[in-house]
Formats: C-alpha cells, structure tokens, sequence
C-alpha cells in the first residue's frame, strides 16, 4: 500500500499554508492510503508528475489544489513517498527541479540537497575566501569524510573552503546530516567524537539491498520524516504542528531516554533546544512502563509555570491513564510541604519576596553587627545550609568555598549567634524558609524512608544543596534512581552545586547534547553571545564548560529583531505592532510569548495587548497551558518553556541587570559577579525560548549586555 511521509522540512513551514491547502494535503494523504501504486500514479486528480530537466528523476510533484502542488521524492522501488515542500504551481516546480536525492553512505538514512542552489553560490562562497587560512577540513582525509557520510559531491564542494563563513553559507542547502558533520569538524572537533557523538547512534546495523532502495532508507530517517498512519494525527500535526512535535525525540536523544538501564544516577546536560527537557519526559514514559507493584515516580523542577509544562507534556506522551497516576509531578518545595505538612509535620508559613532580608535585619540592629542583611542570607544560604552545618564547632571548620567576602575566624562565633537567633525568630512567629523546609523534609525521609522508585529532575542546574539532599533521600539509592537533566549557562539562580559531594555519582552515566532543535542559528548565536567569555560552574565534575559554544542548530531563520524606543509608551505600541504582525501571518496566539523582567511591566503589556483585542493569559501555575491567547509573563516563569516567536521587552538599563539583584561588589565581588552572571543567563533564558523569530526592545538606554552584543554582532541599534 502507498503511504505519503512527511518531510521535517515541510512540517517547518505549515504554519504559512492557508487551511484549504491544509485540506489538499490531508486529501492527498488519502488518496495513498486508498490506492494501489498503479492507481496512484494513474490518478488524474493527483496528478502524480515527472518534471523536465529536473536534476533528480525521483523528485516529483503532485496535486494539492488548483494552485498548490507539492513536490515528493519518489522511490524507485517501494512504495513510499516523502511531501518535501507545498508551494504555488510555479515555484514547486522550479523547486524541484534543483533538488537532489541520495543514500547517506553511513546511516543509509534519506537525504537532499538543494544542488541548484549549491552550484549558483560557489562563485559567491569563493569570494569569502580568507587570504593566508588553510583548507578548513585539512586534517580530515577523504577516507575519514566517506566513514563519517560525506560523499563526493559534498566534499568536492567543502575541500576548497577555508572559512566559517563559508561553510555556513553552504549549510543550508547541504544534506543535514552531512551537514552536521561538517560542522562539528569545523569547529575543532575530532574525527572519533564525531563519530561516536553524531554519527554511530545513527549508522545502519547492515547496508541496505540496494544504493537506492529509498522505501528502506526513509524508515531509517526518523529524525527528519515522520510516517503518518492514521487521517486523525495527520490532521493534529496540520491543525497544532507546534505541540505535536513538542515532544518529538530525535536519535542522538532517544539512546539516552530509553536506554534499559542506568546503574546509578544519570546525568544530561545541553545547551538551550537540545532537548534536555523532551528526554525527561520520554525517560519518566519509559520507566513508568517498568514499575514494580506499588512503586512511584517523580518528575520534579523548580518552577511552578514549569512542572504544569512538564505535566502538559507527560500527558501528551502517555495515554494509559493508570500508569500516569503512578506519576507525581512537583517542584522540590511542593515535595518538601506534601512531606512535612500536617498531621505530624511543620505549619510553619514560609517566608516570601524580601522577607527573608528583613528577618536578618532585625537581627542585626538587635546584635549590633556589622554587616549588611545580605551578607548574613548568604552566608546561611550558600555556607551554613549548604553544607548542612548544625553548631558552632561545624561553622568554624566549614570551607566557605564561594563567598568573595573575607570573615575572620574570630568574627565567626558571632555570625552563628546570628543564624541562631534567625531561626528563633522564625521560630517564635511560626516562619521558614523555603529551604528550612526541604532541610526538615530530608531529615524526615531520611528516618521514615524514601517515596519513589525512580526520579526525574528537570532544570537541575537551579536546585540547592538542601534540595538534593531532600530527593536523595526521596528516592532509594539503586538502578536508575535519579535522572538528571540541566544547563549550567541556564542557571537563574544562584545555586553552585557538586552533586558527588552530595553522594551522587555521574561519572560514567553523564551524556552531553549539543544539537539545538529548538532554536534557529541566528537565535543561538546572536543569544549566545550575551554569555560569550564568561565562566559558567557546572552542576557535576563532568560538566563541559564549552557545551553551549559547541552546540548547533540546523535550523535557519531571520536574524533577531532589536526596537529602541524613545519612551515607554513607544516600546509597548511596537510590542502591539509586532504581535498583531505574527498573529496576521498565521502564527497561533498560543505560539507567542512576551517575556518582561517585572510583574509590574508584565501587567502593562497584558494591558495593551488586550487593548487591541488580543487574547492574553498570565504565565502562572493556575492558568491553562492550551489557552488560545498570546503568553505574557517574567523572564523567570519562562524558564523551560518555548514558544514559536518570542518578543523580550524591557530590556533596559537599570532593568537587566537589576541592581537590586546585585550584591554590591564592596560587600563581596565574587557574589557581585555571580548574581552579574545570574542576570546574563536570565537574559539569555528569555531569548532563547524562542524557536522562529525573537524580538527584543528597549526605551531608553539599553541593557549593557545589549550594548556589548550590539558591538559584536552589529543587531542592537
């Protein structure tokens, strides 16, 4: 029976078809699914058609409606089809017409190159050419190039190269794949860890029968065609083509995400849109299906907005309602307050927003101390509950790793009478930290036993030393108790952690990813350098501190907009402008969201953009994940999440950085430059939770890490 797949390639650019052209395709798709091939290729409706002096005899179009066509790759044997691209009548067939098929000769995977395109930019790429630069593959033999799945066509193309520049402006039209490859090589990686890294996990176990046997290959190219079997999901992946592939996994993922077991804690870490997030779930799907009687797991974050993302996504993955039951996803602090609340437990009311500080302040005008509110929080924040000290003895010998801030061994007895007197003034008013809470939850699973089977941590890098040890205790210690995911230069919090020190080992269970599926390359480069030269302190001792320099997209796009405005009210007509410009375009107000660095200015933009008729819900634990309305909320509640275009608003100076965040460098550099640290990753976080397009502005003065990537990239204005 004829099947039609489809392309990753078209399933990019539906969001620019009208709904009748939708509906031609999901005709078509039909029409494979009812047909012999004879019939098929018979059928004048379908109008199944060869294209004159057309590069490749098995790239073909076909009918979508009066005007549309779409342009298949054809098999030579077999009987499956691959939709490539839908265009108006003309352009699909000068399209196709320079298009190419092959066999990737080391995954035996589908792949096409637009050859008419690779010819017309030779003389162009020449001139990029770096006077006195050796070839950029010199060290690289042919025979290297053919194991790792660069054929003849593409090699002949690259020898010459001897600039990024170069390659990049080939890469689009280049087979993915190989494309890919090339890449990695480029930026200094070698040969062995490309293949082991990129290529084996894809490689065919044995060759295919025959060179061009494209029906076999195309089940062996999961990673960019998707072969559709029902009408009904064909139809949710035209309708909602955003979530349905939001949990999609690719290959290099999928190794990680079921692999059978892990005997011990399990680590992955990433740069932004590799996928750290989409492995969780697939990894809870996987061990859910392994559960003994009466065992549970746990897919915990730091977020509220996140973990009903992450609840969202779970149950897109897992239809078995039972086995989602034996599923609790919270966030650590939710885990500490289900553990310690009454009967039995603490109903002592956590402390909120600054309270915490002024805690300590009256601390300090009762003690008469000398220093400031925010040394003493940090002080029993990142010493004294970090490292779980419990008397004065303990504080004296304590390594304060960390803290810029001298302290003199004598002046340590009166720092611990004020971390006592802290905790008996909370005491006496019924209060707690949040950490005070995870603190009491792990004594208490500590002595009662642990909950869960198996846990799953998303956003790692953000959790605190108490936090660990709260899900350490949480969960047996065996096969596949923890799996960690996380990104040291997504870190928003200032949360430094060493999980061997905290009894849980990765080595040797510790997988990087470095393919970007989210975000295209203008986003990630021009995001990544807001973190250019800066030093990022991994979660764990294996951490790869040049993760995010080495991870790619293969997705292209428009380079990010930047808007300066004179005014605020300026700034929020543009931000109007500009969601009312995506809207009008076909993008779904739920693939929009607006990112701002306060509650305040968050409420402003709901404001206007409701003003102009624009639906807007507020990110926030309550509020339903598939509402049809445009996303408005901190740069914090957006940490996990992605959108198809992303307006970050607000970035000024005096905003980000937030000198309120920063502890000023006279009481302790080194936190001065940590919470500096932590405002570019918030920053960056924002920016790169858009997939299509980005837009950032401004009223005003610019943010001085604007300022900075204005000058090296010449986008800011």
């Amino acid at each position: 029976m004829p099947q039609l797949a489809l392309d990753i390639g078209f399933l990019s650019e539906l969001h620019t078809l009208q709904k009748p052209v939708k509906k031609g395709v999901i005709d078509a798709w039909k029409k494979f699914t009812a047909l012999s091939l004879t019939q098929l290729l018979a059928d004048k409706g379908l109008h199944v058609e060869k294209l004159k002096d057309a590069i490749d005899p098995h790239i073909r179009t076909i009918r979508i409606s009066g005007f549309w066509r779409g342009v298949v790759l054809a098999p030579e044997s077999g009987e499956t089809f691959v939709l490539l691209k839908v265009l108006p009548h003309d352009e699909a067939i000068a399209w196709g017409r320079k298009q190419k098929s092959s066999i990737n000769t080391a995954t035996q995977a589908v792949e096409i190159r637009d050859a008419g395109a690779l010819d017309a930019l030779e003389p162009s790429v020449g001139r990029l050419a770096v006077a006195g630069n050796p070839p950029l593959f010199h060290a690289v033999s042919d025979g290297e190039m053919k194991k790792l799945g660069v054929d003849e066509d593409t090699l002949r193309r690259v020898r010459t190269l001897n600039s990024m520049d170069q390659l990049e402006m080939f890469a689009p039209f280049l087979p993915a794949d190989q494309c890919e490859v090339l890449m990695y090589l480029a930026t200094g990686w070698p040969v062995q860890d490309v293949w082991s890294d990129i290529v084996a996990h894809r490689a065919a176990a044995e060759p295919v029968s025959e060179t061009e046997d494209f029906d076999t290959a195309v089940r062996r190219t999961s990673s960019r065609i998707a072969l559709v079997t029902a009408s009904e999901e064909l139809q949710d992946i035209l309708e909602k083509p955003f979530a349905a592939w939001r949990v999609y996994l690719h290959p290099s993922q999928r190794r990680v995400a079921y692999r059978p077991t892990y005997w011990g804690p399990a680590q992955v870490s990433g740069g932004p849109g590799t996928g750290k997030t989409v492995v969780a779930l697939h990894r809870v799907k996987h061990l859910l299906a392994g559960l003994g009687q009466g065992e549970r797991i746990l897919l915990t974050t730091y977020t509220n907005v996140l973990a009903a993302s992450l609840r969202s996504g779970l149950r897109q993955l897992v239809a078995d309602t039972r086995l989602l039951d034996r599923a609790d996803v919270l966030t650590t602090d939710a885990l500490a307050n289900r553990v310690v609340s009454p009967p039995g437990g603490s109903d002592f009311k956590p402390l909120q927003g600054g309270e915490e500080l002024e805690y300590w302040q009256r601390v300090i005008d009762e003690l008469q101390l000398p220093w400031t509110a925010q040394f003493l929080d940090q002080e029993y924040r990142h010493v004294v509950m970090a490292q779980a000290l419990s008397s004065l003895d303990e504080y004296r010998d304590a390594r304060r790793k960390g803290r810029g801030s001298q302290l003199h061994p004598n002046h340590r007895p009166l720092v611990w009478q004020a971390v006592e007197r802290f905790i008996d003034l909370l005491t006496a008013d019924k209060r707690c930290t949040y950490l005070q809470r995870a603190a009491l939850a792990a004594d208490v699973l500590t002595a009662t036993g642990p909950l869960y089977r198996h846990i799953v941590v998303d956003e790692a890098q953000d959790l605190h030393p108490v936090q660990w040890r709260l899900l350490r205790a949480a969960v047996g210690e065996g096969a596949d108790d923890l799996f960690i995911a996380g990104d040291p230069n997504q870190r928003i919090y200032d949360s430094k952690v060493s999980l061997k020190a905290l009894g849980i080992g990765v080595a040797g269970r510790s997988t990087t990813l470095r393919k970007n599926y989210r975000s295209t390359q203008e986003i990630l480069r021009w995001s990544a350098a807001l973190l250019l030269d800066q030093t990022v302190e991994g979660i764990a001792e294996s951490e790869d501190d040049e993760a995010l320099l080495h991870c790619r997209s293969a997705l292209h796009g428009t380079i990010p907009e930047t808007y300066p405005a004179a005014d605020p009210e300026e700034e929020s007509q543009a931000l109007a402008s500009r969601v009312r410009d995506w809207l009008n375009a076909g993008v779904r107000p739920e693939e929009i969201g607006v990112a701002t660095r306060f509650t305040k200015t968050a409420k402003t933009v709901k404001s206007r953009l409701e003003s102009q008729g624009i639906a807007v819900r507020t990110l926030r634990q309550d509020a339903p994940s598939d509402a049809h309305a445009v996303s408005v909320g901190t740069m914090h509640s957006f940490k996990g999440l992605e959108f198809r275009c992303v307006a970050v608003v607000g970035v000024r100076d005096g905003a980000i950085p937030y000198q309120k965040a920063l502890t000023p460098p006279e009481i302790d550099r080194r936190q001065f430059e940590t919470d500096l640290m932590a405002e570019r990753c918030l920053l960056f976080v924002a920016c790169t939770r858009a997939r299509e397009q980005l837009y950032v502005s401004w009223s005003g003065r610019p943010s001085s890490f604007l300022s900075s990537l204005a000058e090296t990239r010449g986008t800011a204005s």
